[in-house]
């Protein structure tokens, strides 16, 4: 099976000595002591949630925008 790859968009605030990379369209989130370590820290949880998940076949990704929501039938 070939790999997929999906961009998500991450929300990264500075608390106390740590940076915290959240993602915005699943409930993950991971820290690190930079900026670069947190997002690196936020795609290996991300790699690990969706580790056993099935794939998912779509003509079009999600919600896109040109289909006008056919993608939510």
């Amino acid at each position: 099976m070939s790999e997929v790859t999906v961009t998500f968009t991450a929300a990264i605030t500075h608390e106390g000595e740590w940076y915290v990379a959240r993602c915005l369209e699943v409930e993950v989130t991971s820290q690190g002591h930079s900026v670069e370590e947190a997002l690196a820290n936020l795609r290996e949880a991300l790699e690990l949630y969706f580790e056993d998940s099935p794939p998912v076949e779509a003509s079009h990704p999600i919600g896109c925008w040109w289909c006008w929501g056919c993608c939510w039938r």
